[in-house]
């Protein structure tokens, strides 16, 4: 921080239950700060959110804030209760906000605040808190999952907004590229310790990476238990990161071959598709189409879409809320059936739904009757496995075998529904926004889980971040009837919409229309140019260059006197920081490019 913090604790401590939740934290916000606050589930993000709103009293610790300071907080979950209308919570509060800013805020979200509380959906809600906090003119802004039952033009909205906003704000997420795009500052809320570094989100976790490799260092130093502790962290984290970066390979290799596939309006090109191509088919739709409504009323959803669905697919759908997201996987799933067309599914397809209903696990049974109904041992799709050892798979402490479902926090709740419904025998899984109320950790076992998959996935989710890593197609609605199919995850279809204009023109159908002569194709390219070829060559070692530096500054950051003793080197450091950050995003996209037209080349 260049200018005197706006707010401060010093000695921050709080008990909690039998013990301390944390002790002698000392947190400093300047009036320009964009902080993400990370954490595992449980260590207290939430709670220290609240005491800098002053909504609880520590135990210990000095709060200062600079005179005039304007501190509100976003929370997950707001009591709507004693209100009738959406508009009576945002203009509550002593003072409120102003009608007028409140209704300003929200024509721009189009968000209706004259719907009765009691009958608003999670996003409709989530809105209106949101329109309420930022007409309060926040200088401190508190955001606790933000992001959460908000469709992709909210949230593109709301990171616009942020990054206007000439105040600080602190964040909980678990949108990685929200936290990415926005923050500048990261706090880690780690074991009862707050560990503060002068970069953004992306250089998390090469941190951590770092802290933990040191912490394994040190403890070799010390007794065997906890050596064998800081073994465990080194392998949690540095080989998780080795591991997913050999998924992410495969991903786009996947990518790649799906793109040969879809031709380049974006549509299945069906009839094309060879012999072998449609016996490995498990879901066959052809020319669907929904609508809802009658008259003047009636509104199509989907009009005229094809795509024949393969085994190992990895499907993402997107769009905003009310686009069709569910109405689509409905009719893939044939839940629903279209108004016309066909679904045709394979015979021996046999799916499994997860859509974070905790409220199907029963809160008296233990975590042994979930997973394995008392027994010592589970079936994980055919294959014997001793509980103990399949709870750690998901992130589970061996002594929580025996726990009751109602004792467990919210994460772990969602942890062990995941770690249920993955042990069952499919070939299709099916995931209605999965990631809502999971930490990172949980994220990226989520991710881990279904790139190791065996079956097809289909997947609605708002989550950028969790899209790019997981899916190898995606399919984008724009409200307007039309399911735009791109070979990649989120990035590549928000690239093809800027292409387009920002919008998808709506179409009645896949086929040119007759009208019109067919315009004959150019010849395939039978080599890359010399430019593209030696991109191609060189990119993933520049890529992994920029990953060791990006370490090494990350190092030389966690040294926490840098700031006052080199101020200069410590600003150096953390533009350069930034600048490998977007160096690399543009190399991967670069590479991922240029590995489409390599397997669409003649063998």
């Amino acid at each position: 921080m260049s200018q005197p913090p706006i707010f401060s604790y010093e000695r921050l401590a709080l008990h909690q239950g039998e013990g301390w939740l944390f002790q002698d934290l000392d947190l400093h916000v300047g009036p320009r700060d964009r902080l993400a606050l990370i954490g595992r589930n449980g260590a207290g993000k939430t709670t220290l959110l609240r005491l800098i709103a002053d909504q609880i009293e520590p135990d210990k610790g000095k709060r200062m804030i600079q005179p005039g300071t304007n501190i509100v907080m976003l929370e997950q979950e707001p009591d709507f209760t004693p209100f009738e209308t959406l508009l009576d919570f945002a203009v509550s509060g002593s003072p409120g906000p102003a009608e007028h800013e409140v209704q300003s805020i929200a024509d721009q979200l189009s968000t209706n605040l004259s719907i009765r509380a009691d009958k608003a959906s999670g996003g409709e809600k989530r809105r209106a808190a949101i329109c309420r906090a930022l007409a309060l003119e926040p200088d401190l802004l508190l955001l606790d999952e933000p992001t959460n039952h908000l469709d992709l033009g909210a949230i593109d909205w709301l990171e616009d907004w942020l990054r206007r906003y000439k105040g600080a704000f602190i964040t909980i997420s678990h949108d990685r590229t929200f936290l990415t795009r926005l923050t500048k500052q990261t706090i880690w809320l780690d074991r009862g310790a707050l560990r503060r570094q002068e970069v953004g989100f992306g250089s998390y976790d090469a941190w951590m990476e770092k802290v933990h490799a040191d912490e394994a260092q040190a403890a070799q130093k010390i007794d065997a238990k906890l050596k064998l502790e800081a073994r465990w962290l080194e392998r949690g984290v540095t080989a998780r990161r080795k591991r997913n970066q050999g998924r992410l390979e495969k991903l786009y290799q996947m990518r790649a071959q799906r793109a040969a596939m879809i031709g380049p309006a974006g549509t299945a090109n069906l009839k094309a598709q060879s012999d072998d191509v449609r016996t490995k088919s498990i879901i066959m739709a052809e020319n669907i189409s929904k609508a809802f409504g009658e008259g003047d009323a009636k509104r199509t959803i989907i009009r005229d879409f094809s795509l024949r669905i393969q085994r190992g697919d990895r499907i993402g759908i997107v769009g905003a809320n009310g686009a069709g997201k569910t109405t689509l996987l409905k009719m893939l799933t044939g839940e629903l059936e279209p108004d016309t067309g066909s679904v045709t599914l394979a015979k021996t397809l046999n799916g499994v739904f997860i859509d974070q209903q905790r409220s199907l696990l029963e809160s008296g049974k233990s975590v042994r009757d979930v997973l394995a109904d008392g027994s010592d041992w589970v079936d994980v799709r055919g294959n014997r496995k001793h509980v103990q050892g399949y709870l750690k798979d998901f992130l589970f402490a061996p002594s929580l075998i025996d726990a009751k479902v109602g004792t467990l926090s919210g994460g772990e709740q969602s942890r062990l529904l995941l770690a249920r419904e993955f042990a069952r025998m499919s070939n299709l899984l099916v995931l209605d926004e999965p990631t809502n109320d999971l930490d990172l950790e949980t994220l990226d076992l989520l991710q881990e889980v279904i790139a190791d998959y065996e079956g097809t996935v289909l997947l609605v989710s708002h989550d950028r971040d969790f899209l790019d890593r997981t899916v190898t197609v995606t399919l984008g609605l724009d409200g307007s009837g039309r399911v735009d199919i791109v070979a990649g995850g989120y990035a590549e279809w928000e690239a093809k919409r800027k292409a387009d204009g920002g919008t998808f023109k709506p179409k009645s159908n896949n086929k040119p229309a007759a009208s019109k002569p067919a315009v004959k194709s150019s010849s395939p390219a039978k080599k890359l140019s010399y430019k593209d070829q030696r991109d191609y060559d060189l990119l993933p070692g520049r890529i992994e260059a920029i990953d060791e530096r990006m370490a090494e500054i990350a190092t030389a950051l966690s040294d926490v006197d840098l700031y006052t003793k080199d101020y200069a080197q410590f600003e150096k450091l953390t533009a350069e920081n930034a600048a490998l950050i977007e160096e690399k995003d543009e190399a991967e996209m670069r590479w991922l490019e240029l590995a489409e037209k390599v397997e669409q080349l003649p063998s």
